[in-house]
């Protein structure tokens, strides 16, 4: 099942980034770069971090030729961005879920602590879009006040480490947590819910 989730994580995000491509009009160069970047940069810094060799694309061969396939499809469709640009968050959505927990999972089975896991959790959701925005010339929304993103995977993280050690199914656990990740998320964009900044408004300099 680890499988089969990680292969979704790798064809939303990489959806995510066609999208994210389209709407700043690259061509299909830009569109598989992009798309590549973002199924791929966080799985990637994990590994690297983790010492997992080879890197997941490489020893699952197909991930790239399935990023190849979206890219070309989505670069030759002249009406695709128009259309379907506005739903650009639920990729977003699906990839982080999706990827949040592979990360976790991947650590805790590297003997990660617990809160060290979570952090890769994290780190695999969300580096792959804040590299899909750095090459679209964007600063991240990370690292800006927007929609939580991060505590999504966070939590959802939390939820996977701690459901481990009950006897709650793994199936079951796999399904829960990569939801909770998707639905907040989700709620977070269509309420704007957000962190609050330490910085002062703008404009007020006291």
């Amino acid at each position: 099942m680890l499988e089969l989730i990680e292969l979704l994580a790798v064809l939303s995000s990489a959806a995510f980034g066609v999208l994210l491509a389209r709407k700043k009009r690259l061509d299909f160069v830009g569109v598989f770069t992009v798309a590549f970047i973002t199924a791929f940069g966080g799985g990637t810094l994990r590994d690297v971090l983790l010492d997992r060799q080879p890197l997941f694309w490489i020893k699952e061969a197909h991930y790239p030729v399935i990023v190849f396939g979206l890219a070309l499809f989505g670069a030759i469709l002249p009406s695709f961005d128009g259309k379907l640009r506005r739903f650009l968050f639920i990729p977003d959505a699906l990839g982080l879920g999706l990827f949040s927990i592979v990360g976790t999972i991947y650590a805790l089975d590297n003997g990660t602590s617990w809160f060290i896991a979570s952090l890769f959790g994290v780190m695999t959701g969300t580096f792959g879009g804040v590299a899909g925005d750095v090459i679209c010339n964007e600063i991240p929304s990370l690292f800006r006040q927007s929609p939580l993103c991060a505590t999504c995977a966070f939590l959802g993280s939390w939820i996977y480490i701690l459901g481990t050690v009950t006897t709650f199914p793994e199936s079951a656990l796999l399904i829960f947590s990569i939801s909770v990740i998707v639905v907040i998320r989700l709620l977070a964009i269509r309420f704007n819910w957000v962190l609050p900044t330490t910085m002062p408004p703008e404009g007020n300099t006291s």
